[in-house]
């Protein structure tokens, strides 16, 4: 079986580290996706999607594919992998829930899907990985090593502001957090 592993970063850094240390030991560049809001990148071409690998500092792998997309209520994004392609895909299928459709149609809870919209909406990073139950708690092991987001205790700081959901309809908050 396949899973599908998600965790949340405050910082771009972050998740570009754990995609290295993945692709490192072995994990293929297509079963790992990243989404990142980054505000020293120009995003005149979200829409078409331009490269802009020089961001990643010159990485090889996945980081060098990296890409900006424009998902609703998130706005301009740093993405590679299957989880951009879904969304950009959701997204020019005008099916409603761009970024939760594409997480949802991976296998994450809707529940954490609009969990992980929502920090990306407010700056942050994911890294998404599709691996087989037998590399599963080696990927988990890579990805709590770099100090992911606790998303209890997240989830509970937006809801005490108020948040229920992802509302794509809102204004994208203005960067990294």
């Amino acid at each position: 079986m396949t899973r599908t592993i998600t965790r949340s970063y405050d910082h771009f850094d972050d998740a570009s580290a754990v995609v290295a240390r993945l692709e490192a030991v072995g994990i293929a560049s297509e079963n790992i996706s990243i989404l990142s809001q980054r505000n020293d990148v120009d995003d005149s071409n979200a829409e078409e999607g331009a490269g802009i690998g020089g961001v990643a500092g010159g990485a090889a792998g996945l980081l060098a594919g990296l890409g900006m997309i424009a998902i609703p209520g998130i706005g301009p994004l740093v993405a590679a992998g299957w989880l951009a392609s879904t969304a950009a895909g959701v997204v020019a299928g005008a099916a409603v829930g761009g970024l939760v459709g594409a997480m949802t149609s991976a296998g994450v809870s809707e529940r954490d899907a609009h969990y992980y919209a929502e920090t990306v909406r407010r700056g942050g990073s994911i890294v998404s990985v599709r691996v087989a139950d037998v590399r599963a708690a080696e990927v988990e092991a890579i990805m709590d090593g770099a100090g992911p987001i606790d998303p209890v205790t997240r989830r509970a700081e937006y809801e005490r502001e108020g948040w229920r959901r992802f509302d794509e309809s809102a204004a994208p908050y203005g960067g990294p957090i």
